[in-house]
């Protein structure tokens, strides 16, 4: 076996950890994919005499690309995606990739800014030391430990709520998610009070107009007409309260926000204009 093939092959045995390092820090199973290949490519074009750590040297170079990625998609205009699209479109292995990661965990890193996500990333989830980090961001380890600070501060967010009350509300936001995902019509009327109100703003709505429905049975067939988008659904705290985010592809492009009393759903606010979006205080949830 030459030197070409070894490396190779190395690279190979490394693909698992290094896919699901990219995955997290790009939120898409395509996009992770092709930070892989670019890596690879830098790999096989770089000089390996001098590396003691190969593992290592994949790691900083696929880190590096994600980064440039994230930067990328930052600074450039962001086409609005479909909702039905991405329904369709989305593949059932990336559905469960991000079940796996956690939906909320990925929509609140979509919100940090790149070299954040990649300092959270890296440390947080995969246990890089700083100074690593810090050669891969540019930073000084100092800044880089600053950096993921600031991230694990918005993904574990705040809330008012006591403790015992917050885990009675996520009791209500998980069973109306998997209520929905099931198109279980009995399961949804339990959780959501009888005069509970939708309200869809325009973004959201099918018509292009602001929509409402009242009352449990309008509100429960609506959940089982979009059950299929639920599947892209998570649940996470939305302004310290829990609600669902709807991600394809790990991109934010749907919340529900409930209001929450004697542990039904009285209130759920749909919001899909990206303003608003962007507005919200969205953080992941502890199990």
């Amino acid at each position: 076996m030459n030197e070409d093939d070894r490396l190779a092959g190395r690279f190979e045995a490394s693909r698992p950890r290094l896919r699901a390092m990219a995955y997290r820090m790009l939120g898409s199973l395509s996009d992770a994919d092709d930070a892989l290949q670019e890596g690879w490519i830098r790999v096989a074009g770089g000089g390996v005499s001098a590396v003691n750590n190969l593992e290592g040297w994949f790691t900083t170079i696929v880190a590096r690309v994600c980064l440039d990625m994230l930067r990328s998609r930052k600074s450039r205009r962001e086409e609005p995606l479909d909702l039905s699209d991405a329904v369709v479109a989305g593949p059932e292995q990336e559905a469960m990739l991000a079940d796996s990661v956690g939906l909320a965990l990925l929509v609140v890193l979509d919100t940090l800014a790149p070299a954040e996500r990649v300092a959270f990333v890296l440390h947080d989830t995969f246990g890089l030391p700083f100074g690593q980090i810090a050669e891969i961001t540019g930073r000084s380890p100092g800044a880089t430990r600053q950096l993921a600070s600031r991230a694990r501060r918005r993904v574990q967010g705040t809330t008012s709520v006591p403790p015992i009350r917050l885990a009675r509300q996520r009791k209500v936001a998980d069973a109306f998610l998997a209520a929905a995902r099931g198109g279980d019509l009995g399961a949804l009327l339990a959780v959501l009070d009888p005069e509970v109100v939708l309200h869809a703003d325009a973004a959201a709505a099918p018509s292009g107009a602001p929509a409402t429905l009242r009352g449990a049975a309008a509100v429960a067939r609506g959940a089982r007409a979009a059950s299929e988008r639920s599947q892209y659904s998570g649940v996470a705290l939305v302004n310290g309260t829990p609600g669902i985010v709807m991600a394809p592809r790990g991109r934010l492009r749907v919340v529900l926000a409930f209001t929450i009393r004697n542990d039904r759903i009285s209130r759920i606010d749909v919001i899909a204009d990206p303003a608003r979006l962007a507005e919200l205080d969205l953080a992941v949830l502890d199990d």
